[in-house]
């Protein structure tokens, strides 16, 4: 496929949180090449305009990493002629429904409870070392896929935050980027213009009180000490990022080779 990589940043319309992650520098000198590597929230509401923005940067894969109450949420991406969309799942279908719920629709009341304390950062904390350590295969499985000719390929979640965010920062590990730039990449998820809408169905006058924003605040940013935890997941469970790779993912040197051809200039 040929590849348009855009020159600037674009705003798309019914797609948050894009962006190309070229540019990022590795530890050996060299950087992520422009126009290969993408991540985003959901393209369930991308407008024609955005659709065709999609379909001109010649993506070879989707990864979708949502699950099946996040896709009956919002719905289905959109289909670009002539790209693979592959779902992968990175969390149980059937995980946090009631959690997710609650934050749609409980009261005041409701939110202290789960969310106070630094209970809505733990939670968050917890999810991202259990992506780590339980994801294994399917972090894998796209890993050796884009090493293979999934290239350009877009990665995306609902939010484009945390499931894809994750992915993004091992397939960064995998080609050498370095470790600040990958959190600097991740970080960029709170900008204004790409944050994750908050929906709240409740219609109580306190529904989007400063109270209620704040105890949801920890579950829609994006946070150093999130990414920190999964790092240091790695280290626990595996000793170094280069075990994990190997033995965690699955990865070959010649699959690492091909990663670093396909991926960086």
């Amino acid at each position: 496929m040929t590849q348009h990589a855009p020159s600037t940043e674009p705003q798309l319309t019914g797609v948050r949180n894009f962006r190309d992650v070229g540019g990022l520098p590795t530890v050996d000198g060299r950087r992520v090449r422009q126009g290969v590597l993408f991540r985003s929230g959901h393209l369930a509401h991308a407008t024609a305009e955005d659709a065709a923005f999609l379909a001109g940067l010649g993506l070879h894969t989707i990864f979708d990493f949502r699950n099946a109450a996040d896709q009956k949420l919002e719905g289905a991406d959109v289909e670009l002629p002539g790209v693979r969309n592959v779902n992968l799942p990175l969390s149980d279908p059937a995980d946090g429904a009631e959690f997710w719920k609650m934050v749609r629709d409980g009261d005041i009341d409701q939110l202290r409870s789960i969310l106070s304390d630094g209970r809505a950062a733990g939670r968050m904390i917890a999810s991202y070392r259990t992506i780590i350590t339980e994801r294994t295969a399917e972090h894998g499985q796209v890993l050796r896929a884009v090493a293979e000719d999934s290239v350009p390929t877009l990665m995306h979640c609902a939010a484009g935050k945390d499931r894809a965010g994750l992915s993004i920062a091992i397939t960064l590990l995998a080609v050498g980027v370095e470790r600040d730039a990958i959190e600097a990449d991740y970080l960029e998820s709170n900008a204004k213009h790409r944050r994750y809408k908050v929906h709240r169905s409740a219609t109580a006058a306190d529904a989007y009180s400063p109270e209620v924003m704040e105890l949801l605040s920890p579950l829609f940013d994006a946070r150093a000490e999130y990414l920190d935890a999964a790092f240091v997941a790695i280290e626990e469970t595996w000793g170094s990022t280069e075990r994990y790779l190997e033995a965690g993912l699955r990865l070959t040197a010649a699959d690492r080779d091909r990663l670093r051809e396909r991926l960086l200039d």
